[in-house]
């Protein structure tokens, strides 16, 4: 603990680290909020549902494009002016008077393409606060950190939008959005270090073997989460509190995985290895669908899942250019966005199918999936034993800080 404790002292680290939890935050809470919103305006889950699906397309897409954008235009122009348009669609969505459905497909569409590349940026701007030797550590404490945005968001989207309005939970959100990015824009780090235009064509990132593998593996890993989170609402149902308390838990032991676990060497095998414990744990669960079984089994995969991230997030570091970073992560996060509406969708066909058992079958699969996957190709995973994970510095002399 005290190893991380002395990374937030690092000039720099706990400002854009805060600042860009309180810009995402709306990433815990917009779906639900939409949601609700949606469904009582048109009474109907299914178009509430294609909203949703526009706008996970939208940021699925984006992902790459505005990372990629941040080497052109820097990275303060493009959070902006993203920035700008996502929040005007959020808000249009939330205090206009009602429209079609397909209408709040193409708001929902626009907001997700805008949707500001903060996490892609925060990662890219790590590697130049701490030394090599602490970047693995760090990024595990970014990826626990941010399970406090799938544990708080939640709830409050949900408390807001059922005792007060869905408008009011969106307006919240908004202000998250706002203020937060305002204050990751606004940080002297964000303006000191500037990513070297990318001279290889978009996509072509992927044809590294680490960047492929580690989006890949967040496909399946965040696949078999959000399977998880559809088998828990459907085991509980939506009136009582149970499935926000046992999805609580299930990201409470993914923070206090990265915590105990983050600081660890990264071998060949840390990647599957830390999976597998997310798979053993899933698969226990879907035993019996039981509160406290529950609780316990998620607890125990959740162990494993910021842990996995930080390697994913570390072996990506260390194997592309400084200049290629930004895009990388885009396409990790593309993979995991795919992931999450993939194994909502399979999890849903088979809780109609199978009730909420169907939905932990698919999550346990997925997972599976996902450490064969890390097994099978581990030769892609790089040995970061002793070595430093920072990026790969690009052949010409840049500045990167500005005095």
């Amino acid at each position: 603990m005290n190893g991380y404790l002395q990374l937030l002292k690092t000039r720099g680290v706990a400002r854009l680290m805060g600042s860009q939890l309180v810009a995402r935050f709306p990433s815990g809470m917009l779906s639900l909020a939409f949601l609700i919103y949606i469904e009582r305006i048109h009474h109907s889950y299914g178009a509430a549902g294609l909203v949703l699906a526009a706008t996970s397309v939208g940021q699925a897409v984006a992902g790459p494009l505005t990372s990629r954008w941040m080497g052109v235009w820097g990275m303060r122009r493009v959070l902006i002016l993203t920035l700008i348009v996502c929040s005007t669609a959020v808000g249009i969505i939330a205090f206009s008077p009602k429209l079609p459905v397909i209408v709040y497909m193409a708001v929902g569409l626009v907001a997700g393409l805008s949707n500001p590349p903060i996490q892609p940026a925060v990662r890219t701007i790590y590697p130049k606060l701490v030394t090599s030797n602490q970047l693995t550590p760090l990024y595990s404490l970014d990826a626990s950190a941010q399970e406090i945005i799938w544990i708080a968001g939640p709830v409050i989207a949900t408390l807001v939008a059922t005792q007060i309005s869905p408008v009011v939970a969106i307006a919240v959100a908004m202000a998250f959005l706002v203020g937060g990015g305002i204050w990751f824009i606004a940080s002297p780090e964000v303006g000191q270090v500037r990513i070297p235009r990318a001279r290889r064509k978009l996509g072509a990132v992927l044809t590294r073997p680490p960047v492929m593998l580690a989006t890949a593996t967040g496909f399946l890993l965040i696949g078999g989460a959000a399977a998880v989170e559809a088998g828990v609402v459907a085991t509980f149902g939506e009136g009582g509190p149970e499935s926000g308390i046992v999805l609580a838990i299930f990201a409470l032991g993914s923070l206090v995985g990265g915590l105990a676990f983050g600081h660890r060497p990264i071998g060949p095998w840390a990647l599957a290895l830390r999976i597998f414990g997310v798979f053993i744990g899933i698969a226990l669960a879907a035993a019996f669908l039981d509160f406290w079984w529950l609780s316990a089994t998620l607890a125990i995969a959740g162990l494993g899942i910021a842990p996995a991230l930080a390697v994913m997030f570390t072996i990506v570091s260390a194997s592309v250019k400084f200049s290629e970073t930004a895009e990388a992560y885009g396409w990790v996060g593309t993979g995991q966005l795919i992931g999450a509406a993939l194994g909502s969708a399979m999890a849903g066909f088979m809780i109609d199918a199978f009730d909420a058992h169907g939905a932990f079958w698919v999550a346990a699969g997925l997972t599976f999936l996902g450490f064969l996957v890390a097994t099978v190709f581990r030769g892609a995973h790089p040995d970061l034993r002793g070595r430093d994970s920072s990026p790969i510095p690009d052949t010409e002399p840049i500045q990167t800080m500005r005095p």
